[in-house]
């Protein structure tokens, strides 16, 4: 519906790209709402940077359109992209010149914004004592951090940061972190794509996986993460209540899981749970709904249980 399309900042319909037999991405359905966090995850040649590289114009889809900001932008990005900024595969500066410097001719040569945003930008990022520094010194974090102050000039409405946090020590990965929350407020939007799964599980409203080209899952983070069913006890003999349970027929599963037991059954079926391990002489001593983690669930979706819990572009 033509109302819809305003409450989306990316849309995609049957978007394909193909490098000869190889298809990066295949017949792509992906909604990005306005506004927040958008975390964009898949595993290795999932297609996630040839996406983003379609909707920044740096790729020609093979077919399928794409929408960005309600507008037919499949064939011509130059009004979108005056609305969009970025980091992807890292953001190349000019060693000679300083934070400063480099902030400013990048302007220049774009025409995103005006000159007195970019010690606004440089305090934000945290670079402020260093702007007027060679970017030759810059650290591999300072230089991340001199990337997002780029890719926010102008005062973009869609922001697409690759891999942000690359490079920074602890401290700055929480500030980074926080930044980029903050920038979610509101009517902006941005597209985080991480390897970092506790990472975007602590930043993102919404998440897409890929895999193999293809959207495996969309959804709030907090929707997909919902075990169903899935009750999380602790009791007063834990390895007799996993073979007591696993003994129930209506129980689908039991696991050991960092010291409690998850119970994969109705919702409606914790008395039932308590009841059968009152018979035996086990009393529960805690139960609530289970939440799985981002990680795992990642790795179930995309069917690699055994494989580590890294992500890649």
């Amino acid at each position: 519906m033509a109302g819809d399309a305003l409450d989306y900042v990316i849309e995609t319909d049957g978007l394909t790209r193909h490098y000869g037999a190889i298809s990066a991405v295949d017949d792509l359905a992906l909604r990005v709402p306005r506004g927040g966090v958008f975390g964009l995850l898949g595993p290795n040649g999932s297609g996630k940077t040839t996406t983003i590289s379609m909707l920044l114009g740096l790729v020609h889809p093979t077919s399928g359109t794409f929408r960005l900001f309600g507008e037919d932008a499949t064939r011509d990005q130059r009004r979108a992209l005056r609305r969009m900024g970025a980091i992807v595969d890292g953001p190349a500066f000019y060693p000679h010149l300083t934070g400063r410097e480099n902030l400013r001719y990048f302007q220049r040569i774009g025409r995103r914004g005006e000159p007195g945003e970019i010690s606004r930008l440089l305090e934000l990022v945290g670079l402020a004592e260093r702007a007027d520094s060679r970017y030759a010194t810059y650290s591999t974090g300072m230089r991340q951090r001199l990337g997002i102050a780029y890719a926010l000039l102008g005062d973009p409405e869609l922001l697409f940061l690759d891999e942000p946090t690359n490079g920074l020590d602890p401290a700055g990965v929480v500030d980074v972190r926080h930044l980029i929350a903050n920038l979610g407020n509101g009517d902006r939007t941005v597209v985080l794509c991480s390897h970092m799964l506790h990472e975007v599980e602590q930043v993102c409203d919404r998440v897409a996986i890929l895999s193999r080209g293809r959207l495996v899952v969309a959804g709030a983070v907090r929707d997909l993460l919902r075990e169903r069913g899935a009750q999380s006890i602790r009791t007063t003999d834990d390895d007799r209540a996993l073979h007591v349970l696993r003994g129930e027929d209506w129980i689908a599963r039991v696991t050991e899981s960092d010291g409690h037991l998850l119970v994969d059954a109705p919702p409606d079926c914790a008395a039932d749970i308590t009841r059968a391990l009152a018979v035996a002489g086990i009393y529960v001593t805690e139960m609530m709904p289970a939440r799985q983690s981002l990680e795992r669930f990642f790795l179930e979706v995309t069917g690699q249980a055994e494989a580590p819990a890294k992500v890649a572009s």
